[in-house]
């Protein structure tokens, strides 16, 4: 979930943009630069410099159109790396929230508060062009406004709105650094419960960015967030009903007319849990993380939106991750591990993964209709990086570059959040 340290003083209402918790050190430790991982054999290198930097949250689009670029956060602003030479460059300067990377003309999207720190802010959206730097203000939201993502045509901007009017009071979540991760984790869990339970006003909006024009759909007093676009369809959206996962039926998907709103997965089961949820390349599939029951059994769900065909890939205790991801063909996922004390319990989870799916064949003779049931498969595990020193109290958000070759991710192996890459091909295999 996004970054804190861009903020200041927040009431409940914003929170939907708050979604993890930023551990940043002071300090790195003397890491080298590139190396072989012992224990799994991978090529492994820093790609930024800067302590405290980061790649993006991991569904948002950090890449240029062809690939080339990619954008980190950093303590300073807005960062560019070149895939090709790791050359890095600063394109915005100052604290900003970021929104994503342009799908057609690999702009920058992110905001800035403005107004008093202390008191309900609007926020001023802008886009950067990451090779001239030339700035232009796309949008200024009232107090209670919060865009999140942007259209793969980048003609619309969504987000949610919140009833500032029914807040009875504007508890501080400012990020403290002087707090353990353990105080940070803790924090973070009550903060979660807490505005669930608020049950705000809100509703979605998408703003016509040529236009202006503004619609709302889907008042209601359930949490909205994680708010993102089709990578391909430039009118579908997903979103999810924000909260203690087994208390939720999270993940939704609705048209910028407001048309179709549809739950993506119904739970039928006392603690099933489904979150963390993306779109695969093709911009048709939702992919999520599944558990039932939560902490037992582990899953990476798949829906199709057109068909509502259903993929179940299954997966080890060990192997579960705070976040999964897919390659742009498909044909791969990968996920960041996590420690014992989050909901698998792992006792050996903390390792960057690489997954292989594979379907269970079908071995009954049958001719009958299985239009509608579900078609099951497993992951094939390869561990790609040890991420034993890594405090998960940063969560990696691991991510393919776009030539499939690399895992990028970030972590905190060094003392300091800096930005890496892990080759998927064996460093002796070459």
């Amino acid at each position: 979930m996004k970054t804190i340290t861009s903020f200041q003083r927040l009431p409940a209402a914003w929170l939907p943009g708050l979604c993890a918790v930023c551990l940043v050190a002071h300090a790195d430790t003397n890491l080298p630069a590139e190396w072989i991982d012992p224990d799994t054999g991978h090529r492994v290198i820093q790609l930024s410099r800067e302590p405290g930097s980061q790649s993006l949250y991991f569904n948002l689009n950090p890449f240029t159109p062809a690939g080339k670029k990619m954008v980190i956060t950093t303590p300073g602003g807005i960062s560019t790396i070149d895939l090709q030479t790791r050359q890095i460059e600063q394109v915005v300067k100052g604290r900003v929230g970021i929104l994503m990377v342009g799908r057609k003309t690999g702009q920058a999207y992110y905001y800035r508060f403005n107004g008093n720190r202390f008191a309900p802010q609007s926020r001023v959206i802008y886009a950067t062009d990451l090779n001239t730097k030339a700035t232009h203000e796309v949008a200024t939201l009232p107090p209670g406004e919060n865009a999140i993502t942007v259209n793969s045509d980048e003609t619309l901007l969504a987000g949610t709105i919140v009833d500032l009017g029914h807040l009875t009071n504007q508890p501080s979540f400012r990020f403290n650094p002087d707090l353990t991760p353990t105080e940070q984790r803790e924090r973070k869990g009550q903060m979660l419960i807490r505005r669930f339970n608020e049950h705000l006003p809100m509703e979605l909006f998408f703003l016509n960015l040529k236009t202006g024009e503004v619609r709302k759909y889907n008042r209601g007093t359930d949490w909205l967030n994680h708010l993102q676009f089709s990578p391909t369809d430039p009118q579908q959206l997903l979103f999810c009903h924000e909260g203690p996962w087994q208390d939720v039926d999270r993940i939704w998907t609705i048209r910028s007319d407001g048309t179709d709103l549809t739950l993506v997965h119904k739970r039928t089961m006392v603690m099933e849990i489904a979150g963390h949820e993306f779109w695969g390349a093709d911009g048709q599939t939702v992919w999520y993380d599944l558990q039932r029951p939560r902490g037992e059994d582990f899953w990476v769900g798949g829906y199709k939106v057109r068909t509502g065909t259903r993929t179940w890939y299954h997966l080890q205790r060990d192997e579960w991750s705070v976040h999964f991801n897919v390659s742009p063909d498909g044909k791969m996922f990968c996920g960041d591990g996590g420690d014992d004390r989050m909901v698998a319990r792992a006792t050996n989870g903390k390792w960057i993964y690489l997954f292989r799916p594979e379907w269970v064949p079908d071995t009954t003779e049958t001719n009958r209709d299985e239009t509608g049931l579900i078609r099951p498969g497993v992951f094939h595990a390869e561990r790609l990086v040890n991420m034993a020193r890594h405090n998960y109290a940063l969560e990696p958000n691991a991510m393919f570059s776009p030539d499939m070759k690399w895992v990028i991710f970030h972590s905190n192996l060094s003392g300091a959040s800096q930005v890496y890459a892990v080759e998927i091909k064996k460093a002796d295999s070459q």
